[in-house]
């Protein structure tokens, strides 16, 4: 976005393939947003009678030179003494050009052929073909209303290659060097595909990488340790990170970004972004905090992102959990995590400006968590309203998508996480209220902090070292249990009574789709006492069938009655089970809520069992759900809450275990860049395995977290603040906007623009200034 502007309705993005198998080329390709069933575009070489196109037969393997959100620079040969640098650059969202520099560092004088081909094969119009636009040779073809035309310098001619292509002969004495520009533009006439392809061909190379290559300074963190993989990885995240931005629109005061960029994405038939799959349907409070840490050097980016929340809000303080550049909107409150992302943003900026200004706007948000529309019983503990308000859909426990989920009411259930992030905002927001000169704001909020805490204190089993879930009512956390199942209408004699009240879960296992919605009347004694009717409109598409949750909370149940069922279909009928583990339990370790014993259980007995999270590529889901069916669900990494854990153990001292868990996240994300070339929005716990989509945001490397784990904050180029040591086993070497600093194991060199240095030696927290 800062390198170029993207079109969020029309945004052609396209994917370079490195594949060394024998079939494979060194190719780009795109569906521009599945308007064509694919197009590629890659370079052959030929010499003699040998014709190359597969990296798998070049002489000199690819290297990655640069690679920067928009650009990629390669070096490799084709033949022995032929030096090829390549670099590919995205100027506009409908287009793409490249440059070719060869090199013949032979004694002899060689020709070759060069073709760039161009294969498209539409939805709809022609392949590319050769034709004359203004006297100039170029592939035009056409899909829909596209009109995809290939420019290439040099003078080119028709290639003779079994793929359409523009071919260049080029007669190099011993090492001479020619240069060759194409550029492909894809719009919606002829003229105006030629005219930007042109154009963009005719721009100035070197003056663009500059220019690029300058702003990457700007804005990236470069890292360095002994391991490459690690470099590359962090770097990638970045660049990737940086890629998903659109430029500010009607809907959005400021950029926003898309989960993941893929050649089937970035077209709207609609032309306003409503048909747009979710990941690219707006951006959500957790996805922003996890953008915090993946570009600690862009904090203003991040702040227009805050900026973007705040610019949807109502009049009585509801901020819409998913506000987008197509004018869409979540529908949902969204998560309270924007205090935390606010005061992340001021400790990187200490701008205090910025906290006075936007303090009143979070303390408006954070009270409407505890209105009658979030906190239904009115005991100070609110309710989560939908699972995907959660940052965590797949939760088995509320999901209804999969047969083995249980589809659980949310609304029903106090949630510790929940819990734990009102918590951690009325933490913030008291020090934000301090710095914005608004003490009358203090009392009420640390009031408020002081009864979450008793709360989520009461959420603690001892016995399993972990937070549980409770009945909103009952305030119990107990586990669920079958009642019985009945095949077909009737009635379920149970006598059953408990000196804890149960909440119901009724599910209908339905033999057909389109289930009739049943009556479930739950009774007691045999007089036909009716304790709770669950009507029909209390039910919730199931993968399965139907389920419904109960409103009331019963002490005894004598007998439950079926009606308007299929004499096929089967009902079943158990208790909630407050029971289950996931990782979101973990959470009020992030936000401070227990003492250092309970820290150190949460530690030890849970997030350390290895039959439990602790795991070879970081912290699972919800582990002791897990079989075979349950696997890619409960065995998932979720990056995002992986960080919150770990900077919950960071905040009590545990540095080496934090450690830890970033070192397993890395060779997750690093064995799935070596595999498969790509990010994934999760990956599994065991195997490294990358699930979910690919390159999506969830899924980069969270810098912020290993500079957090090192102990480094760089708050300006101008200033950085160390804590501790240095966890991990090499030096690391960090540079930005001239700032350099060499975090070694026993001590810490820091290098300030203007040329001043400091040595420190020690582990004490301290501020170093130029």
């Amino acid at each position: 976005m800062r390198l170029c502007a993207p079109d969020y309705i029309n945004d052609q993005i396209w994917e370079m393939e490195m594949d060394v198998s024998e079939q494979a080329e060194l190719s780009l390709q795109t569906t521009f947003g599945l308007r064509a069933r694919s197009m590629r575009l890659f370079p052959r070489f030929a010499e003699g009678g040998k014709v190359v196109t597969s990296p798998s037969q070049f002489s000199e393997p690819i290297t990655v030179q640069k690679l920067y959100s928009n650009f990629i620079g390669l070096t490799f040969s084709p033949f022995n003494g032929l030096f090829v640098s390549y670099e590919v650059r995205v100027p506009r969202s409908t287009a793409i050009c490249g440059r070719f520099i060869i090199t013949n560092q032979l004694p002899s004088k060689r020709s070759i052929r060069f073709e760039m081909c161009s294969v498209l094969v539409p939805t709809g119009g022609h392949a590319m073909a050769h034709t004359q636009m203004q006297l100039v040779n170029v592939l035009v073809g056409q899909t829909g209303e596209l009109i995809p035309t290939l420019f290439l310098t040099g003078g080119p001619e028709s290639g003779p290659g079994p793929q359409p292509s523009l071919a260049v002969i080029l007669d190099l004495d011993p090492m001479e060097t020619r240069q060759l520009t194409w550029a492909q533009a894809t719009a919606v006439s002829h003229q105006e595909s030629f005219e930007q392809a042109r154009l963009i061909a005719a721009q100035p190379w070197d003056a663009e990488r500059a220019r690029i290559e300058m702003i990457n300074m700007r804005d990236t963190l470069q890292i360095q340790t002994p391991d490459e993989d690690w470099n590359a990885a962090m770097a990638f995240s970045q660049q990737t990170a940086l890629g998903a931005f659109f430029p500010a629109n009607e809907h959005l005061p400021k950029p926003s970004f898309v989960q993941a960029r893929q050649p089937d994405h970035g077209y709207s038939p609609s032309g306003n972004g409503y048909d747009y799959p979710a990941s690219w349907s707006g951006q959500s409070a957790l996805e922003a905090y996890y953008l915090s840490n993946v570009l600690i050097g862009k904090p203003a980016l991040i702040r227009g992102v805050l900026e973007n929340f705040i610019s949807v809000q109502e009049k009585n303080g509801d901020i819409d959990g998913k506000p987008g550049l197509g004018g869409q909107r979540g529908r949902h409150l969204s998560m309270p995590i924007l205090a935390a992302l606010a005061w992340k943003l001021y400790q990187a900026t200490e701008d205090e400006d910025f906290l006075k200004g936007i303090f009143p706007k979070l303390l408006s948000f954070f009270w409407v968590w505890f209105s009658p529309a979030n906190d239904r019983n009115k005991d100070g503990l609110p309710e989560w309203t939908y699972p995907y308000q959660t940052g965590y859909e797949e939760n088995p426990l509320f999901d209804t998508g999969h047969s083995w989920s249980m589809g659980v009411d949310i609304t029903f259930l106090h949630s510790p996480a929940l819990a734990a992030l009102l918590y951690n905002e009325a933490r913030i927001l008291v020090k934000m209220a301090e710095k914005a000169d608004r003490g009358d704001a203090v009392t009420l909020l640390e009031r408020q902090a002081k009864k979450i805490k008793v709360s989520v204190d009461g959420l603690w089993n001892e016995a399993t070292a972990l937070y549980r879930y409770s009945d909103r009512e009952t305030g119990l956390s107990l586990k669920g249990r079958l009642l019985g199942k009945l095949k077909g209408p009737g009635t379920l004699k149970l006598q059953e009574e408990s000196k804890k009240p149960v909440r119901l879960l009724v599910q209908l296992q339905a033999q057909k789709p389109g289930a009739s919605r049943p009556e479930i009347i739950v009774g007691k004694h045999a007089s036909e006492e009716v304790s709770e009717v669950i009507s029909g409109a209390h039910f919730r598409w199931h993968h399965n069938g139907l389920v419904a949750t109960s409103e009331k909370a019963h002490g005894q149940i004598d007998w439950i009655q079926v009606k308007n069922i299929d004499p096929k279909d089967e009902v079943i009928i158990s208790t909630v089970d407050c029971t289950t583990e996931d990782h979101t339990l973990l959470l009020p370790l992030w936000a401070g809520i227990p003492d250092r014993k309970r820290s150190q259980a949460l530690l030890r007995r849970t997030i350390l069992d290895t039959n439990r999270f602790d795991q070879p590529f970081g912290i699972p889901a919800c582990p002791l759900l897990s079989n075979e069916e349950t696997t890619s669900v409960c065995m998932s990494v979720h990056l995002p809450w992986n960080l919150l854990v770990a900077e919950g153990l960071l905040a009590y001292g545990f540095r080496e275990e934090a450690a830890s868990i970033f070192t397993k996240i890395m060779a997750a994300v690093i064995n799935n860049l070596k595999e498969r070339s790509a990010f994934y929005q999760r990956y599994h716990a065991q195997t490294g395995q990358g699930l979910g989509e690919r390159n999506a945001l969830n899924g980069l490397v969270p810098v912020g977290l290993f500079l957090q784990t090192l102990g480094v904050q760089i708050i300006s180029d101008k200033k950085v603040r160390l804590e501790g040591t240095n966890p991990f086993p090499w030096s690391v070497t960090i540079q930005f906007r001239g700032l350099k600093i060499i975090r070694a194991m026993e001590y810490t060199q820091i290098t300030f623009p203007n040329g001043k240095s400091t040595r420190v030696e020690n582990s004490t927290p301290c501020v170093l200034e130029q």
